[in-house]
């Protein structure tokens, strides 16, 4: 079944090229993916239901790949890959040739069709919503087919909202039934079922994405709006497969959860509901296709009220009129699409006499639409006969949605007349549309799937048959309703009878209905949709307005009284009363003195009028933490919290060269920032000891030391880092160099305006300076002893840099150890010598040390991936290096290497926006 989905991703992928290369006529190979779909869904109903596939995702989580083909499940493959593979076909002469976008149709269309694939044959919840919303991706994305058309766009809009705000729903009440369940295995619990308080309100939940995905009242207003897709689109997302997702997802939960009492009081009255106004509102359409998409909403609302019922005679019913609606309503949009492409309209007041110039159209449309409106012998009639027969138990509620079918039904012949009249009727007063010929691609699937609604219905019992391990799933025993072309019941006659007599009735007073209809009408959805939309919209502006003032010391105090709300709320009303809090003062003599100095620091920063001293005693707190960390025995983490502290106090100075010197007045009285500041950082380290304490499991430090000495490592930092947490190093490093590009990008508008001036000779320095020292600072701003001492120990400082590389597998240090102090050798020169020599230390672009540095990390990383299955196990070997002793070279040293560079290519990046760019800003504004 993986392998179905990796098909039409594939098919997906390569459509864009192929409908460049062959336009149109690449539908027809596009095509095979779901063909061969629908080729495995009929070798699995040969060999035998149901067909089980199932593989590992996140074992620790209880999360797996798995599938399952069971009797729902393969009714919905066939009919999601075998009207796929029409509606590619059907495409192929559609569309006219060299239509802008058939290379997104395409792509989008096997997307979708293997997004829904996966949905229907997942057996695990999590796994399914995935599924779910890509559903929901593409199908806004074919709704929203022309990104020029306002229509197109508001439509894809709607629909995405509508179905997106359902789906999270959902999701939580999968969370909700999945705890209770113990499982999230969809086949586990219909099988054995939670219940409980929880699980009701879990199944509302669920109710709410499933009724929300198939357009069901209040969320029927997206599938009217999105009729502004291609007609191909609508065929098959809004008749045959996305529409459907939600009545599937009723059915294979009903047999579990059709018996609470929630289930049924939420399902059958808005079903009832939607049935109701969705055939109501068709009668006085006048465009074809949002009559026929009115007339979905009518037959989703009839397929909810069935498998809301959670009998197993209703759920018969339904998978019966699940089968039937896929086929008649595909073959009627398809027909619509063939009356638009052959008329040039779909206006049925402006279409006449169509049935004379296109016979064989009209024919097929009739043979659906009489299958749509319950006429025998077609399983529409089957269906309809079943679902009549179903709700005959004569309790109340089942009266009341006998009585709400009847009459949704008796709404449906009508409008199936309306329909057939306005594409196909002569109308007085109007000529006969001109129309030419259908082509063959587009005539061949609509015949078929009218046809089959005719050869279908004698195979009832059949159908009825192998339906059976899936109606015998539900937990009453019903009262003997099949599946057959004439049961001979009498009661389900009568009511048939009735509905035709009524909705006759109906279409000849189709005028008076229509203004009627137009008269009873008190909102429209559409307008009430967007009303709503503009409201949050102007809410969310107001609250934004209130909460994003553009003041960081608001964000701040937003964030810091949060945490300690948070932190007093789950000390008060989380944490175990039998707790036993120790605390330490100390575990080495000289932490308390590293205390005292920090918290002198921080009440030196208090009192600090300017930016300067401010940025160098904050600094001093997190030299006091280094030295924390060395206490502790942590010496990698205490250089690199030294490193990275001496390099933060350089960007900060360079930052501050262009800011006032005296800080501007705080907007909050000190006493109150005070009192801030202090329950925070109470908050935060009692959050930190109640942790500790609370803990019931060994903590994971001490199983580090095993980790890295099977890995080879003496240090265990370093193996943390690059030999056990791989991945999260390397996408630290991407997040570091996209915040570094970001950051520097945010001060000049042009990266690219750095240049430097270099001689004759190409050499990067001012004119008139010396070869060997090319300061380029005024001469009031020199240190000539600053700058030989810089250029002395340059070199020194940069072989520091590589030792702590290479050494950082056994010892301290490490490539971002060693790429900081590199940084730091780097920004002296600077400092010393200025832009000139900046350029001088490093005569490599920024954007190539960081481009050059992840994709030595990606590509080791990668590599040992593809090799031996995990990251940086490609090669190790210790060599012993004359003065240097042993190294130990891996796969983990390239890793290493690539971060090593990275941090120069930042670092770099840094000094040239906050410095080199700054110096020649300042000299511009001294020179003029």
């Amino acid at each position: 079944m993986e392998s179905l989905l990796i098909l039409h991703a594939a098919a997906a992928l390569c459509a864009p090229w192929l409908t460049r290369l062959l336009g149109r006529d690449a539908f027809p190979l596009l095509a095979l993916a779901p063909a061969a779909g629908f080729c495995y869904s009929l070798w699995v109903l040969a060999s035998g239901v149901p067909e089980v596939s199932s593989s590992s995702w996140a074992p620790a989580l209880g999360l797996s790949l798995s599938f399952r083909a069971d009797e729902p499940g393969l009714l919905m493959m066939a009919l999601v890959t075998g009207v796929g593979l029409l509606v590619m076909v059907y495409s192929s002469r559609y569309f006219p040739a060299g239509e802008a976008g058939l290379a997104r149709f395409g792509g989008f269309m096997l997307a979708f069709a293997g997004a829904m694939l996966g949905l229907v044959m997942a057996d695990d919840l999590f796994l399914l919503y995935v599924f779910w919303e890509l559903t929901t991706v593409f199908s806004w994305l074919l709704i929203g087919y022309d990104p020029e058309s306002r229509a197109s766009r508001r439509a894809a809009m709607k629909a995405l909202t509508l179905t997106t705000l359902g789906g999270l729903a959902m999701l939580a009440g999968f969370v909700v039934i999945g705890q209770a369940a113990g499982t999230y295995r969809l086949s586990a619990i219909v099988a054995d079922p939670p219940r409980g308080g929880p699980v009701a309100a879990g199944l509302v939940l669920v109710l709410a994405g499933a009724l929300a995905k198939s357009a069901i009242f209040p969320f029927s207003t997206w599938l009217p709006a999105a009729m502004a897709a291609p007609t191909p689109v609508s065929a098959y997302l809004h008749a045959a497969a996305m529409v459907k997702a939600g009545v599937y997802l009723l059915a294979r939960l009903a047999p579990a959860f059709g018996d609470v009492p929630v289930w049924r009081a939420v399902a059958v009255p808005l079903g009832v509901l939607t049935m109701v106004l969705g055939g109501w509102r068709a009668l006085r359409e006048t465009d074809l296709k949002r009559l026929l998409a009115y007339g979905t909403v009518s037959q989703l609302g009839f397929l909810t009220i069935l498998f809301g019922m959670g009998t197993r005679d209703a759920a018969l019913a339904g998978v019966a009129m699940l089968l039937a609606h896929a086929l008649f309503k595909a073959a009627l949009f398809l027909v619509v699409g063939a009356v638009d492409h052959a008329a040039g309209t779909r206006d049925l007041n402006r279409l006449s006499g169509l049935w004379r110039s296109a016979p064989w159209l009209c024919a097929a449309a009739v043979l659906a639409g009489a299958s749509m409106a319950g006429v025998p012998p077609l399983v529409g009639f089957v269906a309809k006969e079943a679902a009549l027969e179903s709700l005959l138990t004569w309790e109340t509620f089942d009266t009341l949605a006998l009585a709400g079918v009847v009459a949704g039904s008796a709404l449906t012949v009508a409008y199936t007349l309306r329909f057939l009249w306005g594409a196909f009727g002569t109308k007085r007063g109007l000529r006969p549309s001109p129309a030419h010929r259908t082509p063959a691609a587009m005539f061949a699937p609509t015949a078929l799937l009218s046809a089959l609604g005719l050869a279908l219905a004698p195979l009832a019992g059949v159908y009825d048959a192998a339906m059976s391990g899936y109606t015998g799933s539900f937990r009453d025993a019903g009262h003997g309703t099949h599946l057959a072309l004439w049961t001979g019941a009498a009661v389900p006659l009568l009511l048939s009878l009735l509905i035709f007599a009524v909705g006759g009735l109906l279409f000849w007073a189709r005028r008076p209905v229509a203004r009627i209809g137009a008269a009873l009408q008190f909102a429209d959805s559409a307008t009430l949709f967007w009303t709503v939309m503009r409201r949050l919209d102007l809410f969310a502006i107001q609250t934004t307005g209130i909460v994003q003032r553009g003041s960081v010391p608001d964000y701040l105090l937003i964030t810091l009284a949060s945490v300690a709300a948070l932190g007093l709320f789950s000390f008060l009303y989380v944490t175990p009363p039998d707790l036993d809090l120790r605390i330490v003062a100390w575990q080495q003599p000289e932490q308390p003195f590293v205390v005292v100095l920090m918290v002198a620091a921080a009440a030196l920063a208090l009192a600090a009028r300017a930016y300067v001293l401010l940025a160098v005693v904050t600094g001093l707190t997190g030299y006091g933490t280094a030295l924390l960390f060395l206490a502790h025995g942590s010496p990698d983490l205490a250089l690199t919290q030294f490193l990275a502290e001496t390099l933060s106090l350089v960007v900060f100075a360079l930052v501050l060269r262009r800011l006032p010197i005296e800080p501007v007045q705080a907007r909050l009285r000190f006493p109150f920032r005070l009192a801030i500041g202090l329950v925070v950082g109470t908050v935060t380290a009692g959050a930190g000891m109640l942790a500790m304490e609370a803990r019931q499991a060994e903590p994971v430090g001490g199983l580090m030391a095993g980790a890295a000495e099977r890995a080879g490592a003496h240090n265990i930092v370093s193996a943390l880092l690059l030999d056990i947490r791989a991945w999260d190093t390397l996408g630290e490093s991407t997040v570091l160099v996209v915040l570094t590009l970001g950051v520097t990008s945010l001060v000049f508008l042009r990266r690219t305006s750095y240049t430097i001036e270099r001689d004759e000779g190409g050499t990067a320095r001012p004119p008139g300076r010396p070869h060997w020292l090319s300061s380029a600072l005024p001469r009031g701003e020199r240190a000539l002893a600053f700058e030989v001492a810089a250029r002395l120990t340059f070199h020194t400082v940069l072989v520091l840099s590589v030792y702590l590389l290479l050494v950082g597998h056994s010892l301290v240090g490490g490539g971002f150890a060693g790429g900081i102090v590199a940084g730091l050798a780097i920004t002296v020169r600077y400092l010393a010598g200025g832009r000139y020599e900046l350029a001088a230390a490093v005569p490599v672009h920024a954007g190539v040390l960081l481009g050059a540095g992840l994709t030595l990390s990606t590509g080791t990383a990668l590599a040992g991936l593809l090799s031996s299955g995990a990251a940086l196990t490609m090669l190790a070997a210790d060599v012993t290096v004359p003065l240097l002793g042993t190294l130990h070279l891996s796969t983990g040293l390239l890793f290493d290497l690539g971060v090593y560079v990275t941090v120069i290519g930042m670092v770099q990046d840094v000094l040239r926006a906050l410095g080199a760019e700054l110096d020649r800003q300042i000299e511009k504004e001294n020179a003029s």
